[in-house]
């Protein structure tokens, strides 16, 4: 018989009354699968640090863990079944998650011409992982639990697909297999790996009203934007649409009126009458987003302070409990790095007041973000996240204390990034452990179990991410036209803070941003989606929403609802299968690009025209609507 998640999994009832996949309370961990979960965390860690810090790009390894994962407990632990495959994927988020925050500040050390002490980048993001942990922990139950069906969890609900796909065959193991196929052959055509096909189009305006539309052909984005639902992706795109055809073509046209003594703020040599579109993005319009997400964040974590108070009690109240639900792990990790934050801040800067200033913007940041993190799990998964815009954010408030407290030199710069890496890491950390945690609650496992294995990976993700920066320190060291590793977001907190340690910083655009949130919380929209939108690439936002519309026509078009029913369900396990393909291949790319095993290919001709995009873009969606249409009464009937 076929084995599928129940669509209870997807909400249509309350969270405390929802029956998992596995019934039957057992652990699915011991150390055979603890030593295979350490050695995908040491992979996914250094994997995603270095392609990061190479390229800029990082793939999220819930999928890619939940995949290998079946097949090594299929042959290592196959009694432990799919609860040991559960712990796999969450092991290999804990060590991807450290990569995907702390390569975003960690190098900035090196860059400013610091120096990354081995011993304190490891104690910095210990720390961290333990806040995560603990500060998430929580809201655990109110974000999985009361609000189950309501938070969709786009990547969890995938992964928990793929391993409920593991376990047996039928139809759900079919689509996903048609989905992975698509979006794994797709993305080996593009340049993600061999290059063949070019997979982005890109619209540009005129001289006068300067703008952008562009839209990227890639089936994990597709796969993500059917999940969850076109209110949430149109939402983002609104957010992409006034950033790129209100925002930018505005600051373009009074830049353009600039003369020529003019320059951008971040980049003396370039005058800001001779800016494109690509340079007022990216020096103005992602601040004005990083003051949205500053204002969001606050506001949301505001709201959400009686349920952090709420989750409290409850834990204190499950203190002489045997049940899974006591939180002691929890409670500890969240004391143990409140107290040594402030010895490490000691430690580090040898000066009591800033040990004591630093720990606690620290702390109460990464709280904040922490928190909208969590959530944000919920509504577009971790791998959009905008964790660097939310480290933004935190930055520009510890920097501005900072200059005002008058330390500015080149040591307490180093000491300020060293906080900003207790704060990404916290961030991305806090996302991935709520996105594993849902995995965790849909199929059934032990929530204690799931936060003992995920912390133990993190951990090890600590220790491979630093060492991979001490040992690629030299390299990240050398600039010029063509610098063996990019560092792109490295470089933004790098400009950020030195920027407003000399006092040369656009706040203008943090102030906008923070107006233009206040004036999407009167009005009473979803302020982060619309900031999410606003701050990633339209290309990302497009084809989200492309994926949404592609739900929605196969709701609207199938009158019988079961029907209907049978090919939506039918269409996550198929996005599922595209997210896997997607990233797997995708992650498999990157690798090969940033070894050199595969070098840039820029396709030309026609392959590198928007006409062979849009061929590959109907390609993407023929391969997701006609095996859903193919689905038919009479098979139900059958």
């Amino acid at each position: 018989m076929e084995k599928r998640l129940s669509k209870s999994a997807y909400g249509g009832g309350a969270g405390n009354k929802y029956v998992p996949y596995v019934t039957e309370k057992k652990n699915g961990g011991n150390p055979v699968v603890m030593i295979m979960g350490i050695v995908l965390a040491i992979i996914f860690a250094a994997s995603t640090a270095y392609s990061g810090m190479k390229a800029g790009l990082t793939v999220a390894a819930g999928i890619p863990g939940s995949i290998i994962g079946s097949g090594l407990i299929s042959i290592f632990a196959k009694q432990k079944g799919i609860l040991g495959k559960n712990i796999l994927q969450g092991m290999s988020s804990g060590g991807e998650s450290i990569a995907s925050g702390m390569i975003y500040v960690l190098p900035a050390i090196i860059l400013i011409g610091g120096h990354v002490n081995f011993l304190s980048g490891i104690m910095v993001g210990a720390l961290a992982v333990l806040f995560a942990i603990g500060s998430a922990s929580l809201v655990q139950n109110y974000l999985l639990v009361e609000e189950h069906g309501r938070l969709v969890y786009p990547e969890s609900m995938a992964i928990s697909e793929a391993l409920v796909a593991s376990e047996g065959g039928g139809d759900s193991l079919k689509f996903m297999g048609i989905g992975f196929g698509a979006g794994g052959l797709i993305t080996l055509l593009t340049t993600q790996v061999f290059g063949w096909v070019n997979s982005t189009m890109t619209f540009l305006g005129n001289s006068t009203y300067r703008w952008k539309m562009s839209t990227e052909v890639n089936p994990m984005l597709a796969g993500i934007g059917f999940v969850v639902g076109l209110e949430v992706s149109l939402t983002m795109f609104a957010g992409s649409v006034l950033s790129n055809f209100g925002i930018a073509p505005l600051i373009s046209y009074f830049a353009q009126m600039a003369g020529s003594h003019a320059h951008v703020w971040n980049n003396t040599a370039l005058a800001v009458s001779k800016m494109g579109i690509d340079d007022v993005t990216g020096a103005y319009v992602k601040y004005i987003g990083a003051g949205m997400m500053l204002c969001g964040g606050i506001l949301g974590a505001i709201k959400l302070i009686p349920v952090i108070i709420t989750s409290i009690k409850k834990t204190l109240d499950a203190r002489n409990s045997v049940s899974d639900d006591k939180n002691t792990l929890g409670i500890i990790s969240l004391l143990i790095a409140c107290v040594v934050i402030f010895v490490a801040g000691f430690i580090i800067s040898g000066n009591i007041l800033i040990a004591i200033v630093g720990g606690i913007l620290s702390l109460f940041l990464s709280l904040l973000f922490v928190i909208v993190s969590a959530r944000l799990a919920g509504t577009i998964g971790c791998s959009n996240a905008p964790v660097s815009g939310m480290t933004i954010a935190s930055l520009v408030i510890m920097t501005l204390v900072f200059v005002l407290m008058g330390w500015t030199n080149q040591g307490h710069s180093e000491v300020l990034l060293l906080f900003g890496v207790f704060i990404v890491t916290s961030i991305s950390v806090g996302g991935a452990y709520m996105q594993t945690q849902k995995v965790n609650y849909v199929i059934g496992g032990s929530n204690k179990e799931m936060m003992k294995y995920f912390m133990i990976a993190a951990m090890v993700g600590v220790v491979v991410v630093v060492g991979t920066t001490v040992i690629l320190a030299p390299q990240l060291k050398i600039t010029g036209s063509n610098p063996p590793f990019g560092l792109p977001q490295a470089n933004l907190i790098a400009t950020l803070t030195s920027g407003i340690m000399s006092g040369n910083l656009p706040w203008i655009m943090i102030i906008v941003g923070v107006v233009m949130a206040l004036v999407c919380w009167m009005l009473g929209l979803p302020i982060m989606t619309v900031a999410i939108g606003f701050y990633l690439p339209i290309s990302t936002t497009s084809i989200i929403l492309i994926g949404a519309l592609l739900k929605l026509l196969i709701e609207k078009t199938t009158n019988q609802p079961e029907l209907k029913d049978r090919r939506v369900q039918s269409g996550v396990s198929l996005s599922s299968g595209l997210i896997a393909g997607g990233s797997i291949i995708g992650l498999v790319g990157i690798i090969l690009h940033v070894t050199g095993v595969l070098g840039d290919k820029v396709p030309t001709g026609f392959a590198g025209s928007n006409g062979s995009v849009m061929i590959l873009l109907l390609v993407l969606i023929v391969s997701i609507i006609w095996p859903l249409y193919n689905i038919k009464q009479k098979d139900l009937d059958d």
